[in-house]
């Protein structure tokens, strides 16, 4: 079997520095980004109103789409290329539109689509997919997202807290968190459409990336056990370096499926695959210039030795006193014997 990265010794831990200074700066641009454009981009399925992707026999011209629309009596409407030329989508999401949907979801896309159909004719426009969500459900579907974002979150706290140490499970965690941080400055930074597939792809990559950082803790905990004397420094870029060849395998096979999701997929699924082939790059980041500096730091703080000195010191007090009370058994037992 071909071994990629065999023995290697690269030294990647002391590149963290720079590695910091980068994803900082990454998050400041996506913060000031919320602050100056307001919140992110949601989807129909979040906001509530009318999504409709249609296709042309012959490219149409937009401004008889859009006047079309408007005579349909639905007003600032949004209408995009969705692909080739013929195809075009057409999102309502006024307000006044989303409160109508509350009694009937379809009755906008239906005003809309029989208003195109009488425009261009039957037989030039077909009408591919339809969205069409009230305000009710949009919020329910937005609350639903973000409880999913949290429970998953607190499951992975619990199961590294059982799995690890509690240094490795406090690096994991916050390498995590930095993981979603990072993750929505990059979707508010490129103005990805929150949908319900995107937050599919982020709890995604935070399972990804959790498992990234398990193996190299793994293998970690292992060799700190097999070389007592090395400083955990060394023993982290040991680590990473017995698990390269793994690592690399696994996110080029990730990283090609994405790809080729993104390329070939369609439209639909372009936003989970933008989102997944950035959650590859920063699980990969996180776990080497994230969670390995946040572990020597922890243990910095609190080392290590300290834990086990006073591990041992208890454990011998615990020894001289069942050893004295067994002496004074043994003397009460035999009063002959200790005089």
């Amino acid at each position: 079997m071909i071994r990629l990265f065999k023995n290697t010794s690269y030294d990647f831990v002391k590149h963290w520095r720079i590695a910091a200074g980068l994803t900082a700066a990454f998050i400041v641009l996506g913060l000031a980004s919320f602050g100056f454009t307001g919140g992110p981009n949601y989807s129909i399925e979040f906001t509530g109103g009318t999504l409709m992707q249609l296709k042309f026999n012959s490219p149409p011209d937009v401004a008889a789409i859009r006047s079309t629309v408007e005579s349909a009596g639905v007003n600032g409407a949004e209408i995009t290329q969705y692909g080739e030329n013929t195809e075009y989508t057409v999102r309502a999401q006024d307000a006044a539109l989303v409160e109508e949907q509350a009694a009937g979801a379809e009755s906008v896309a239906k005003r809309i689509q029989d208003a195109l159909t009488q425009r261009f004719g039957a037989d030039e426009v077909t009408v591919v997919r339809t969205e069409a969500v009230g305000p009710k459900v949009g919020a329910e579907l937005r609350r639903g997202a973000v409880l999913a974002l949290i429970i998953t979150s607190f499951i992975s706290l619990i199961y590294l807290a059982i799995r690890f140490d509690w240094r490795f499970g406090t690096a994991a965690v916050l390498s995590l968190v930095h993981d979603v941080v990072v993750t929505l400055a990059f979707i508010k930074l490129f103005d990805i459409e929150v949908s319900l597939t995107v937050v599919a792809a982020i709890l995604t990559v935070l399972g990804y990336s959790a498992n990234d950082t398990i193996i190299i803790f793994d293998r970690t905990r292992e060799n700190l056990r097999k070389y007592r004397k090395a400083n955990l420094y060394d023993t982290l870029n040991r680590s990473i370096n017995e698990t390269l060849g793994r690592s690399v395998l696994t996110h080029a096979t990730t990283l090609a499926a994405t790809l080729a999701l993104l390329f070939f997929a369609g439209q639909v699924l372009r936003p989970f695959s933008i989102v997944m082939a950035f959650g590859v790059v920063v699980a990969v980041f996180s776990s080497m210039y994230v969670a390995t500096p946040l572990l020597l730091y922890i243990e910095h703080k609190y080392p290590r030795d300290a834990d086990d000195k006073n591990q041992r010191r208890s454990a011998e007090q615990s020894s001289t006193v069942s050893a004295a009370k067994s002496g004074a058994a043994s003397k009460a037992r035999n009063p002959a014997a200790a005089r």
